[in-house]
């Protein structure tokens, strides 16, 4: 599949609920990579399963005892999306030397604010428990994600409760990435937000830039110059409020690349428009060492 056809697979067809990104899943080229567990219960709802990725080899100076272990969460505006349409992101991950774990998340209708964060949690726990039978090390747990999942992602490396809620140490987490996401988006102006977050008693504490501390984790945050549906302004507050905090922090504007196409930017037929994953996988690996 060439980068056009592949790219309009998933683009043309949007509308058609989660098809068109499942047949980018199924049909584009892939990194080499491990698919070593499918479908792992975290919790006891049909939502709470994940997937597990391993590196089929090990990089110069690692230990295929003792990789970093990635959390990556999908977006989807909390509402949509699933594991299988991100196996091309978890062997991209996998081949920079991840043990990287996909979870699924309960949406909307099922839960609100907060309960997509809790099960992140779950699948955090999880992973600090299981990754090393996968040949992860539990003590360098990075969280990755991309839009709604990159707000998943941020929340629960910024505000300890969930994790601690879960009997995770949230010193666990080395490294926190955000690809396209929202962190700070009060008032609430739109259906989605509205409908996800619009019954929590205090609105402000819903966002990320609330629990920034000095001990707060070292974050890759980027998002892209043409992105109309979470605005790059999100990005420069959070890496704004991180700096004056003293938090190390590597903030990426790409030029040209809208919402979709920077997690697209991960695929291995795609990632020619931006070097989103490995400038992602250096900043990770660089603080889970």
């Amino acid at each position: 599949m060439t980068k056009r056809s592949a790219f309009a697979a998933l683009s043309g067809l949007a509308a058609a609920a989660c098809s068109p990104l499942s047949m980018f899943a199924t049909l584009s080229p892939k990194d080499p990579a491990s698919h070593v567990a499918r479908g792992v219960a975290y919790g006891a709802g049909p939502r709470q399963r994940l997937d597990v990725y391993a590196p089929s080899r090990s990089l110069p100076g690692d230990r295929r005892d003792e990789a970093p272990v990635a959390v990556f969460f999908y977006g989807g505006s909390w509402d949509s999306g699933r594991r299988q349409d991100y196996n091309w992101v978890g062997r991209a991950l996998a081949s920079r030397g991840f043990v990287t774990v996909i979870a699924d998340y309960r949406l909307y209708p099922e839960v609100k604010y907060p309960g997509f964060l809790q099960d992140g949690a779950e699948a955090v726990r999880w992973a600090v428990e299981s990754a090393a039978r996968y040949g992860g090390d539990p003590r360098r747990i990075v969280l990755a994600g991309h839009s709604a999942g990159a707000y998943n992602a941020v929340m629960l490396g910024l505000d300890g409760r969930y994790l601690r809620a879960a009997g995770v140490d949230p010193a666990a987490v080395r490294a926190i990435a955000g690809l396209s996401g929202p962190y700070d988006f009060l008032p609430l102006t739109g259906d989605i937000t509205h409908r996800i977050f619009g019954d929590a008693a205090d609105l402000p504490s819903t966002q990320p830039l609330a629990y920034v501390t000095p001990a707060s984790p070292p974050a890759f945050l980027a998002t892209g110059d043409a992105d109309d549906m979470v605005w790059p302004k999100n990005t420069v507050a959070l890496a704004r409020k991180l700096r004056e905090a003293g938090v190390a922090v590597e903030e990426k504007h790409y030029a040209g690349i809208d919402h979709i196409r920077m997690v697209l930017a991960l695929s291995r037929p795609l990632r020619g428009r931006a070097p989103v994953l490995e400038e992602m996988t250096a900043f990770l690996r660089h603080h889970a060492a």
